[in-house]
């Protein structure tokens, strides 16, 4: 499931996603990540954002790449191949 921000980066903006919006298995992912940490809250914050600095610097490499050209672009990946 893809999420969608709006401008102002609310989910809540748009209601065909907060009218089809499952909050359960996100409550389950937090539970799983808790659990994963020992039940210790800070741990698992601090788990959290280190895995999303990892994800971003992944995706400026990434990022990087493409501009290169040494990656596909998801213009170039769309594009029908003869």
């Amino acid at each position: 499931m893809s999420l969608v921000r709006s401008p102002a980066g609310s989910l809540a903006s748009n209601p065909a996603i907060s009218a089809t919006f499952d909050n359960s298995r996100y409550e389950q992912a937090c539970d799983q990540a808790i659990a994963m940490c020992d039940g210790n809250l800070r741990s698992t914050i601090k788990a959290l954002i280190m895995a999303n600095e990892y994800l971003e610097v992944e995706l400026q490499e990434l990022q990087a790449a493409i501009a290169a050209g040494c990656a596909p672009s998801l213009e170039q990946a769309a594009a029908p191949h003869d």
